[in-house]
């Protein structure tokens, strides 16, 4: 029986608290272009996904749900390589009229540092 790559309510940092815990303590951060990953271990069998993406950093918001959409199915994909870690991706810079080819393509390559990086620890 396949496991499932859903993207569930126990796969997302949910409070305060959640995030607070891995902007105070990365172990990892890993950055792209205008895109920030900050990283720590959690103690449960899945990842878990947060998203800061400002509307001083993306201004229209139909830009701010593209990248949203395509960090998900980025992160649902490989839930299986990431299992065990806090995830939080910035958008650090500003980012005006995205491409949604180089959101995916940046977005995949950002997941590909972070997963050298955690295989090297």
């Amino acid at each position: 029986m396949p496991i499932s790559q859903a993207f569930t309510r126990q796969h997302r940092l949910l409070t305060g608290p959640q995030y607070q815990t891995v902007f105070d303590q990365p172990e990892w951060k890993v950055g792209l272009g205008g895109y920030l990953l900050l990283v720590t271990r959690n103690s449960q069998p899945h990842p878990r996904l947060g998203l800061v993406i400002g509307r001083k950093r993306v201004k229209r918001a139909v830009d701010r749900a593209r990248i949203k959409r395509r960090v998900r199915e980025q992160f649902r994909c490989r839930q299986q390589e990431l299992a065990g870690l806090d995830i939080i991706l910035l958008v650090r810079g500003r980012i005006e009229n995205p491409n949604p080819n180089q959101v995916t393509l940046d977005i995949t390559r950002l997941f590909d540092k972070l997963l050298a990086k955690c295989r090297q620890a």
